[in-house]
């Protein structure tokens, strides 16, 4: 129904990252992959070279013993330890030997994809996912090189150790693509893919993707050592968050054109606001300070923005943290615009008074502003 205004309150983390325009990273990351890239080709000659070597190493498997199957295990639980270390200390810490992997891990894949925008939306973004094709020759390679030391001690036990790396291998190319499928994808859904999409995505917060979960297909590793972090979707330890929304009938490109306009605010903002900005869109990196209703004095900054949303951050008075994102999406009539305001205060006192009056107050300001703000785009931009 137009002009209805819905709210949703959770508690939710503050992400400390460093800005970090993806959008235009994207844009040039795309446009130095070759003209004759395929994806396909590139997906399926992994998975084609990679199953025929697992077959030919399982074939070789004659009256296993329940003592040699024990090799199964023990080799999952050996490939866990290894993609730990690798990704850790090869894709997250520059070495001179690593030089190659660390740019393409740290320099282009977590610059592709970042904490809110995990999701790929070309099928040549697999390029930035998977590992790159000459390397499934070389593991395939170790692997066989594994089988044919080991079957001087126990033929069985060889083929079965080698056979589990390298599906191990398969299996990471597979869930790591997983994790960057759209989340409307029915494979997101899957309960343990669900919980390892969540992991990773943790994983590409940028404050975050130094210390914790570096193990893709399951967190063994970063569990016995520590580093395994989570936190539920959409929450923040100690912070509150609103979610409003509301029907405006304009085309998003304008609505998302004239809310990412900061100097403008003062147009629709419920209560007086005085900005200090530059005038048009702000992309992110932009600043602008702010000064009027409850939060007083904000110097703000623009963390992210696309075609669809725009994100901006700042901190005030008595350690308050506070993150705006605007979304519009297309709908019949225009557009839904929605507003996530995400706030918490570092001072006891302050959030004490927070959880006693401000919460209320600062919710019925938010439904005021969507409300003002429906009344006077349609006004101010139509025209």
């Amino acid at each position: 129904m137009r002009g209805r205004l819905d709210c949703v309150n959770t508690t939710l983390p503050t992400s400390t990252a460093m800005p970090f325009d993806t959008e235009s990273f994207r844009r040039q990351y795309r446009a130095g992959i070759a003209p004759g890239y395929n994806p396909w080709l590139h997906a399926g000659f992994v998975l084609a070279l990679g199953s025929t070597v697992l077959v030919f190493l399982l074939s070789h498997l004659h009256q296993v013993t329940v003592t040699e199957w024990l090799t199964l295990p023990l080799a999952l639980v050996f490939y866990s330890w290894g993609e730990y270390h690798i990704h850790k200390g090869l894709g997250h810490h520059k070495r001179a030997w690593g030089r190659t992997f660390y740019k393409r891990h740290t320099g282009d894949h977590h610059s592709f994809f970042a904490d809110g925008r995990m999701r790929y939306d070309l099928a040549r973004d697999w390029r930035v996912i998977l590992f790159p094709a000459w390397l499934i020759m070389i593991y395939a390679g170790g692997a066989l090189l594994a089988w044919v030391l080991l079957r001087q001690v126990n033929a069985n036990a060889g083929a079965l150790f080698a056979a589990t790396l390298l599906g191990g291998y398969l299996g990471y190319e597979i869930m790591h693509a997983c994790e960057h499928l759209p989340p409307e994808n029915p494979v997101s859904r899957l309960p343990w893919i669900r919980h390892m999409r969540r992991l990773h995505e943790l994983h590409h917060r940028r404050e975050l993707m130094q210390q914790f979960n570096f193990n893709i297909v399951c967190p063994l590793w970063d569990w016995l050592y520590g580093t395994l972090y989570w936190e539920e979707a959409g929450r923040r330890a100690g912070a509150a968050r609103m979610q409003h929304h509301v029907e405006i009938a304009l085309a998003p490109e304008q609505v998302l054109s004239y809310l990412s306009t900061p100097s403008r605010w003062q147009e629709w903002h419920p209560y007086p606001v005085a900005i200090s900005a530059p005038s048009g869109s702000l992309p992110p990196g932009s600043r602008f300070d702010y000064t009027g209703g409850r939060a007083g004095k904000l110097d703000w900054e623009v963390v992210d923005a696309s075609s669809r949303h725009w994100q901006t951050r700042a901190r005030g008075r008595h350690g308050l943290e506070i993150g705006i994102t605007y979304e519009c999406i297309p709908t019949a009539g225009g557009t839904r615009v929605v507003r996530t305001l995400e706030y918490r205060f570092t001072s006891l006192f302050a959030r004490m008074a927070d959880r006693l009056v401000l919460r209320r107050r600062i919710e019925r300001d938010s439904i005021a502003l969507l409300s003002k703000l429906r009344t006077v785009s349609e006004s101010v931009l139509a025209a």
